[in-house]
Parts: structure tokens; C-alpha cells; sequence
């Protein structure tokens, strides 16, 4: 797994981390303290966020960066910037409501690394546990799902991960809260935190001189949480009591001098264990260093995080689908059933919103393709991957046509169920041994394959005529989506407006596609190319027309029709001679010399990185074959499409290195692209 990438100031020398406001000051009077002497430490309040600490006047101020839904960076009421860098070197220069210029960087002590918090410290594990328990994921197909969704799988453990801690006690009463609080030692600071209601209210129930004080944490419009007249924080491992905070009980604030997580929810496990400040989670509000020194003595003990890792329980119930409340959805079945299959899990997830107020875009692994359906070991392989044409209908009308035939849907019976398909069906009426030995060749080829972000083959079906059976994506090919959904988000807006008054239709109106969502897809497109070039196959075929969409947010490499798969001792194809070739994707060596390689392949997705940019605009437009074949030899590449990031197209001219030697592989392009799309996904 790639370095974490979600703190896009781990490598500012002057970025000191998860540190409190004290620890800020302190550094910064050990550098003296001089006009514009700053740092930089990450926000306790917002996730994503940062906090600026600036001296002036023998005074340290401090300034709360947020990250805005842009993925900009801003102080409140200042300009947006596109990361903590640039923010720093603007107000280098302008104060721009600072106290004063920012001057000079008060950088880390020689081998100190960014301090991690609590949450940074238990998400790697927390993730992977996360995907393992909720999709029944493993090996290969665990790892793909982290790596390409992670930074939507660290947003949802960061609001929903609160419910696996043992300090989480759900919905129970003032008065349960009080005799669990109250349940062996009394210790100062003994808590929990309780659901009030279903409106995302909660409170905080914690010990102090023999009586429990409730604090209620109230949710805002805008999803944040707070204690009444207090900061206010994302998630409920953040919030605190303030100083001044005053407790339901009575007016007294309460001085927390320890820390005992209460832990007597049954789905949790019964314990209670006293934890170390600096190993406990913010949410517990306490005085890290005080009650860092009073439990020095407990170091044999374990840490809240260890304890928590070591009891990591999961509701692996398929989610409800969208519209439906999660009381109103079936429950599945436990383990303890002998006829218990967890495959079920994931193969009656549908495409559906989380357990909670909002519901989020679907991730591939909520649908029926993220893995191959012969990985459920109840459905079994047919030999030959030849299939029974009386278990597959198709339906009326074409998903797409060529010169090959057309490609219809259907549906495939198989043990568990009917599996929507498409089915390219070749079209070979003179009887042409060579058109169906074209076919049977893609076929070989893509039975051997099996990764979440390539088409898989279901298998091969003779009949009237022979057809190839894969996995359905629904929403066709990438090229033609971005097309249609440049600017949808306006004119369907307009539309519902029209046909529904004032109600807007959300399936109508979530299409609009942005910078993030293009970076994921070929994000993904590159994970699948990596998984070809990591097993010897050559695609010859890459481009936006050739990648299909399952979901707005899931693509999958198809058409398998010119790959190759090239002997263990091969680094390249040679082809015999020029044939019908889409020559605007091909790398110099295709052209010149017949040879394609994985190097020849990355130039192609240079080039469906450009199509995805510029919204499916064909490249090279109005140009013919051989007049891109001297562009090229000229040393002169496409422009760059409108509005594309800078880094992105550093990378597609990167793609299109002409010497082949020095052009870099898919494990290269595909981890480039994973930083820089989990850059602008915090």
C-alpha cells in the first residue's frame, strides 16, 4: 500500500502535525519567537484541515485553515489556495489579514516526523478491516478496493468509525449512561458518549468528583458537530468539552484529570480500561500532558488504539438501499447458519447509499462486478468456458454495434441468479473461419484475466451465432458519458425545473462530472493497465471508446480484440504487418517498426488521458493518420485540453516520451496518479 497521501503537507520541513496549540507555542519559543517566525500543525477541529502558528510581538496567534468542498485551501474570509504550500508562500508575501508577513519557517528538529494523531495512527487498520468485513474481500481484490478508494473509504471510516469504539454506547438512556458511568471504579474522567435521537444528537456522559455531567453534541446544518457555545468539529472522535462548557448536572466545568473509556456495550465486548493521553482518542478531552504524566506508571497497559484494533467489530449488513431507512431493510444471516454463504453479502449489494443522513455515490465494491462471479465457490466454472445458450435471453434493441456484429444485453441464469450481461454477438454471414478465430482468440485472452477494473468474460456461447458473454457496464463507454455529461448538471437542473416545479430529481442531476471524479476513472483505468503489465498481456486498443463506466465513479478496461499475450521471456509483439489500427493512439514504434509493448500501451493512455480531460473530444481532431505520425517525429505533442491540472498533463507528456527506453511503465504512471488524486480527494 502507498505511503498515506491524505496529509498534502507531510513534506513541508515546517509541518509539525497532529501537535496541540501549547505544543505550537512551545517550538516556536524555542526558535526564538521573532516577528513572522510560523509553522505549520493540522487542524483539531475540521478534517483535512491545518492550523497556522505565527509569532509577533512575543506573542504566538494562531489561525484555523480550512479546506473548502473545492479541495482549496483558505483562511476563513481569506483567499483560496490550492494547497498548504501555496497558501504559505502567498502570505509570504501578502499578510493579507495576518498579524504580520509570514518570514521565516520554524522547522522540524532534525529526525522528527510529522506528529500522527490518534485517527491516523488506528485508519490503516480500521480500513482494511472496514473492506475485509463489509465486502468479504480478500487478497488481490482487498487490495485493489484500498488502494483505489481510499480516500472515500478514510472519509467514511472518519464519520462512522466512532460506532466500533468502545467509548460508543448507541442509543441508550440518561439514566443507563449514568449507572455504566457509574459501574465499578470512580475514576475522574470516566466517560462515554451516547446517540439522544436520530437526528444526529449525541452526548457526552463523563465522571467528576462522584457526579456524571452531560454535555449534548448538537449537529448543524452543515454536519458539524458541537457542544452548545463550543468549537464546533467533524467527527465525534474530535469534539471536547470547552473550559467554559457547562454540564446538565449543574453549572461547574469540569477539570478531566484521567481518562477510563466505559465499555459495557455487549457488541463490543465487556471491559473498561484506563488509556495513556497520548495514545487516547482527542474525542476524550483531556489535558494530554497532565494525564500523560499521571499514567506514566500504566505503560503495561494497552493503548486505546491496540485495545480498539484487537476488538474491531463491524456491521457487515448490506446497507439499505436508496429512499429506504436502514430499520426497514432484511437482515442477513450470521455466521452461525451452516448454510451461510458470505458471498451474499456482496452479490445482493445493490447500487446504494451508507447508513446514514446522506446517502454517498457507490463505490465499485457495492456492485455485482467488482469481483468475478466464479469467486463465489458456489457457482462453478463452466469447462471450456463454453455456456448453455438455453440460460442466457437476450433483450431487444443494441448496446453498440461494429463491424464485428453488435453487443446486446441479456441475462445470464446462473446457480445464484440471473447476472445482467452484454453479449457481442458476431456478425459472420459468409462463414468466415477468420472472423470467429478473432473472436475466439479475444476470448482466450480474456479468460485469463481477472482484476476489478477489466471486463470480465462469463464465457462463450454457440448457437446461432457465437457469442461472447461478459460482465454488464451499465453506463457504456467513457469517451461517450463525458460527452453527454459535460454541462448535465445544468441543463437537467433546468429540465426538472421545467417538468417538476421546484423539485429537483436527484438521479437526474448527479451526472455532472469534475476534475476529481475524471482523475479517479483513469486512476482506475491505470490500475487495471498495471495488472496487464504485471501479467504480460499487450492491450494494442487503449482509448476513452474502449473503457466502459459501471457506475459514474467505477470504469473498466474492455475489448480484448487486438491483445496480445506476449511469452514470459517477451517484452513486445511484433506485428507481420499494418492493419486496420487506430493509429492516433499508437506510440512511434507501432508505427515505424510493428512493435507493441506495455511501454507502447502507456503511450495509448497518454492519450485516453487526454480524451478524459478534454471530455471526450477526439484527439488529434481534423488531423489524418500520417500527418500525427510528423507531428510526432517533429517532437510536437497535443496541447493541453482546457482547464486541465497542470500536474495531469506533466503526466500525459510524459506518456508521450518518444524513446521507449525512457518512457515509464504502468507500476510508475499508476502510482503518480494515485498521489495526485489522493492529493485533491482531502
Amino acid at each position: 500500500m502507498a505511503a498515506n497521501m491524505a496529509n498534502s503537507a507531510n513534506h513541508l520541513p515546517y509541518f509539525f502535525g497532529n501537535i496541540t496549540r501549547e505544543e505550537a507555542e512551545d517550538y516556536l519559543m524555542q526558535g526564538g519567537l521573532s516577528d513572522g517566525l510560523y509553522l505549520l500543525r493540522q487542524s483539531r477541529n475540521f478534517l483535512g484541515g491545518f492550523a497556522l502558528s505565527l509569532a509577533h510581538g512575543r506573542k504566538v496567534h494562531h489561525y484555523t485553515i480550512e479546506r473548502e468542498l473545492s479541495g482549496f485551501y483558505a483562511i476563513a474570509g481569506g483567499k483560496s489556495h490550492m494547497s498548504p504550500a501555496k497558501l504559505i508562500n502567498y502570505h509570504s508575501d501578502e499578510a493579507d489579514g495576518l498579524v504580520c508577513l509570514l518570514r521565516r519557517p520554524c522547522n522540524r528538529p532534525p529526525g522528527v516526523e510529522p506528529k500522527t494523531g490518534p485517527f491516523e495512527d488506528l485508519k490503516e487498520t480500521l480500513i482494511r478491516e472496514y473492506v475485509k468485513q463489509t465486502w468479504n474481500l480478500q487478497g488481490n481484490a482487498l487490495e485493489q478496493a484500498i488502494i483505489s478508494q481510499k480516500p472515500q473509504l478514510e472519509k467514511l471510516i472518519a464519520t462512522t468509525a466512532h460506532e466500533k469504539m468502545p467509548w460508543f454506547h448507541e442509543k441508550i438512556s440518561r439514566e443507563e449512561s449514568e449507572h455504566r458511568v457509574l459501574l465499578g471504579t470512580r475514576t475522574n474522567g470516566k466517560f462515554l458518549i451516547r446517540e439522544r435521537d436520530n437526528n444526529g444528537s449525541y452526548a457526552l456522559c463523563l465522571l467528576s468528583e462522584g457526579k456524571v455531567l452531560h454535555y449534548r453534541i448538537d449537529r448543524d446544518k452543515t454536519g458539524k458537530l458541537s457542544i452548545p457555545d463550543g468549537k464546533k468539529f467533524d467527527t465525534l472522535w474530535q469534539v471536547k468539552p470547552p473550559q467554559n462548557a457547562k454540564a446538565s448536572s449543574n453549572n461547574n466545568t469540569c477539570l478531566i484529570v484521567n481518562i477510563t473509556v466505559v465499555s459495557t456495550d455487549p457488541a463490543k465486548g465487556q471491559y473498561r480500561h484506563t488509556v495513556r493521553s497520548s495514545a487516547c482518542p482527542e474525542a476524550c478531552g483531556h489535558d494530554r500532558q497532565r494525564v500523560g504524566r499521571e499514567a506514566e506508571a500504566q505503560k503495561g497497559e494497552m493503548t486505546c488504539q491496540e485495545q480498539t484494533a484487537a476488538n474491531i467489530i463491524f456491521d457487515t449488513r448490506p446497507p439499505p438501499l436508496p429512499g429506504t431507512h436502514p430499520k426497514f431493510h432484511p437482515s442477513v444471516p450470521h455466521d452461525d447458519s451452516a448454510s451461510f454463504n458470505p458471498y451474499v453479502l456482496q452479490r445482493t449489494r445493490a447500487l446504494m447509499g451508507a447508513e446514514q443522513g446522506d446517502q454517498r455515490d457507490a463505490l465499485p465494491m457495492d456492485t455485482e462486478v467488482y469481483e468475478s462471479p466464479y469467486a463465489d465457490p458456489e457457482e462453478i466454472k463452466p469447462k471450456n468456458v463454453s455456456l448453455d445458450r438455453k440460460l442466457l435471453s437476450l433483450e431487444e434493441g443494441e448496446l453498440g454495434s461494429g463491424n464485428f456484429g453488435t453487443v446486446k444485453k441479456g441475462l445470464y441464469m446462473m446457480k445464484k441468479g440471473a447476472k445482467p450481461v452484454a453479449v457481442k454477438i458476431l456478425k459472420n454471414e459468409n462463414n468466415d473461419p477468420a472472423v470467429k478465430d478473432e473472436l475466439l482468440r479475444e476470448a482466450n485472452v480474456m479468460q485469463q484475466l481477472d482484476n476489478p477494473y477489466i471486463v470480465r468474460m462469463i464465457g462463450i456461447c454457440e448457437a446461432e451465432s457465437w457469442m461472447l458473454v461478459m460482465e454488464m457496464a451499465e453506463l457504456g463507454p467513457l469517451n461517450k458519458f463525458l460527452q453527454k455529461n459535460r454541462y448535465a448538471g445544468f441543463e437537467y437542473v433546468l429540465y426538472c425545473f421545467i417538468k417538476k416545479g421546484n423539485e429537483i430529481d436527484p438521479i437526474m442531476t448527479f451526472r455532472h462530472v469534475k476534475e476529481k471524479n475524471i482523475t479517479e476513472l483513469v486512476h482506475q483505468v491505470s490500475m487495471g493497465m498495471k495488472y496487464l503489465e504485471e501479467n504480460n498481456f499487450v492491450h494494442r486498443d487503449l482509448a476513452a471508446r474502449n473503457v466502459l463506466l459501471v457506475t459514474q465513479h467505477y470504469a473498466k478496461i474492455s475489448d480484448f480484440g487486438l491483445s496480445k499475450a506476449l511469452a514470459s521471456d517477451e517484452n513486445y509483439y511484433k506485428a507481420q504487418s499494418h492493419g486496420k489500427w487506430p493509429v492516433k493512439w499508437y506510440a512511434p514504434e507501432c508505427m515505424n517498426f510493428y512493435k507493441f509493448s506495455s511501454k507502447s500501451d502507456v503511450w495509448s493512455f497518454g492519450v485516453l488521458m487526454w480524451e478524459a480531460f478534454s471530455f471526450g473530444q477526439k484527439p488529434y481532431k481534423g488531423m489524418k493518420g500520417s500527418e500525427v505520425a510528423q507531428m510526432i517525429e517533429r517532437g510536437e505533442r497535443m496541447e493541453s485540453p482546457e482547464a486541465c491540472p497542470s500536474e495531469v498533463y506533466d503526466l500525459m507528456k510524459l506518456c508521450w516520451t518518444y524513446k521507449i527506453d525512457d518512457r515509464p511503465g504502468f507500476s510508475a504512471v499508476e502510482l503518480r496518479l494515485r498521489n495526485y488524486y489522493y492529493d485533491i480527494s482531502h
